[in-house]
């Protein structure tokens, strides 16, 4: 059964995009810890982070590191924390989130609320800081 974000990457669930290579994909979390909050995946279903070919691996990275510094340019933070957990949905992903203090990027605590114009408006502005 294919992931959420392989639906995602297939165009059976919206999604708001940041960005896109031929292999990735940048968009919002509809979950986010807070504004801005970015999920970066490879369009190829693979559920372990590691187990990615490198070349994938590196394209992944490097379009998280340009997603970044859009997010920063966008959302007032002090950094742009990442994480790779795997636990949520079997399909490898980097998690891009503007943080100020270290508990920040807790995922245990309450996801923040935006109304789709926010996400849509958001994702724009963070896209056009590419």
């Amino acid at each position: 059964m294919a992931s959420i974000f392989t639906k995602i990457v297939n165009g059976d669930i919206p999604c708001h995009k940041i960005a896109e290579t031929t292999n990735c994909l940048a968009f919002l979390d509809v979950l986010p810890l807070t504004a801005g909050h970015t999920l970066v995946i490879p369009k190829k279903e693979v559920d372990n982070y590691y187990d990615l070919e490198d070349s994938l691996f590196e394209e992944v990275n490097a379009l998280a590191k340009k997603v970044s510094a859009a997010i920063k340019k966008t959302v007032p933070c002090e950094r742009i924390g990442v994480a790779v957990i795997g636990l949520e949905v079997p399909h490898a992903h980097v998690h891009l989130v503007p943080i100020n203090k270290l508990n920040d990027l807790d995922f245990s605590k309450e996801r923040a609320k935006f109304t789709q114009e926010e996400f849509k408006n958001l994702a724009k502005q963070i896209a056009e800081n590419l």
